[in-house]
């Protein structure tokens, strides 16, 4: 009897996470898997239990938070890495947890999960990783990449490669072509925004190295995370005191406002000295209904709660020309009106940044833009409207094409996956 693969393809991303393999019953074919619920994708979120020591990840941590259990809640864990603040620690149920540790949790929980729901064990991967870890800076993005892999090796993988996430999503919509053609995928996540232009064809698909067909590939550290900073930034921050006036005439400082709208640094706004400063500030500030607004916030630690509600607000705003967000939780009966034209606002000087990345792909790739097919969206933010009429403009000539916006890139990796390791 033939033993099935032990290898899988991670895709480890800023919200949400993915496994895939080879099925047990066609093991050329793949299959991404059930990792909570029945659902392919986890989220990347952790919740420590203050009353038990409980662990609880995906959407069962979201679902504690957000009823309010004791705890702390912990997202965007990828962007960590690159960062000086994986080397550091926060405190946790009372006790010192290095960010590293925090990372190993996650991915541990993943991989345990993943061989639950195979049947199998894992030993060999290839992971998923942005073009770019760190924007401009080669030894730190180095740096990244080998903490991820020592990470990865620490909770039980003994072979590791790893794969740029938009070639992943290209060889997962290679497996639908009928026909060569010149693909560029833009594939938006939580964290960055990652490029490819690869010549895909049927005939090409079982090739061990693909080096050739892969022209260029590029990104920014600009992500859906990002949308959803400058979203909080634009219209609700400014309803908690940012921007406003302190009775002396200057303005009110930013950092509170900051650490709140940026998922990986919410928690700082809720130590004992950013409550004292905040108090302060509502004392001195012109306006000091906004900072009540601002203090309620702070004190219930609901600043994940905000940021999901953005979330919500900004995936809605890709759908309908306005949305509300419901605001009771800091202001009784609160809601606020938000529509796209808002959100086009706060996220186009990002979207011009990713924009300006995929003309540059191009120049450098000697690719004039009608000699592009296809236009491969993938990852989670790519179905924000400005940023898809944006690309549009840049290869008019081109088809679009919406893969599995949270699924391409672990299957591409699980078929990376058969040709490294068989």
């Amino acid at each position: 009897m033939t033993a099935l693969p032990d290898a899988c393809g991670i895709d480890f991303g800023t919200s949400n996470s993915t496994v895939a393999c080879a099925r047990a019953a066609a093991p050329g074919q793949i299959a991404l898997l059930a990792l909570e619920n029945g659902k392919f994708t986890l989220p990347s979120v952790v919740f420590f239990h203050a009353e038990d020591a409980h662990i609880s990840y995906g959407r069962a941590a979201l679902a504690d938070y957000l009823a309010g259990d004791e705890g702390r809640l912990m997202r965007s864990l990828k962007s960590l890495l690159g960062t000086p603040l994986i080397d550091e620690q926060t405190e946790v149920a009372g006790r010192a947890l290095p960010f590293r540790e925090l990372l190993a949790q996650f991915i541990g929980e993943l991989k345990r999960r993943a061989e639950r729901a195979a049947g199998r064990s894992f030993t060999r991967a290839v992971l998923g990783r942005p073009v770019f870890f760190v924007d401009g800076d080669p030894v730190a993005d180095r740096q990244a990449q080998d903490t991820l892999a020592d990470i990865a090796r620490a909770v039980g993988f003994t072979e590791i490669a790893f794969q740029y996430e938009p070639i992943a999503a290209a060889f997962a919509y290679e497996s639908q072509v009928t026909r060569e053609e010149l693909v560029l995928v833009v594939d938006i996540g939580g964290g960055t925004s990652d490029f490819a232009l690869v010549r895909l064809a049927p005939e090409r698909a079982d090739r061990a190295d693909r080096r050739d067909d892969i022209l260029a590939s590029g990104g920014v550290h600009i992500g859906g995370t990002d949308f959803d900073k400058y979203l909080s930034l634009a219209s609700v921050m400014p309803m908690l005191g940012l921007g406003s006036l302190l009775k002396s005439g200057l303005v009110m400082p930013s950092a509170p406002y900051f650490n709140l709208a940026t998922w990986h640094t919410i928690n700082f706004a809720y130590t004992k000295k950013a409550a004292g400063q905040i108090t302060e500030l509502r004392r001195e500030a012109a306006e000091p209904d906004k900072l009540a607004r601002l203090q309620v916030l702070v004190a219930q630690r609901a600043g994940h709660w905000l940021a999901m509600q953005l979330e919500e607000a900004k995936m809605a705003l890709s759908g309908s020309a306005e949305t509300y967000m419901d605001l009771g939780r800091i202001s009784a009966g609160e809601t606020l009106r938000l529509r796209r034209d808002a959100l086009d606002g706060a996220i186009s000087v990002l979207v011009d940044d990713i924009a300006t990345s995929v003309s540059g792909l191009l120049r450098d790739a000697g690719v004039d833009a009608g000699a592009v097919d296809t236009v491969f969206f993938t990852g989670g933010s790519s179905s924000v409207p400005l940023l898809r009429a944006r690309i549009a403009a840049l290869l008019p000539r081109a088809r679009r094409v919406e893969g599995d916006l949270f699924g391409s890139i672990g299957t591409g990796l699980a078929l990376d996956a058969l040709r490294k390791f068989g």
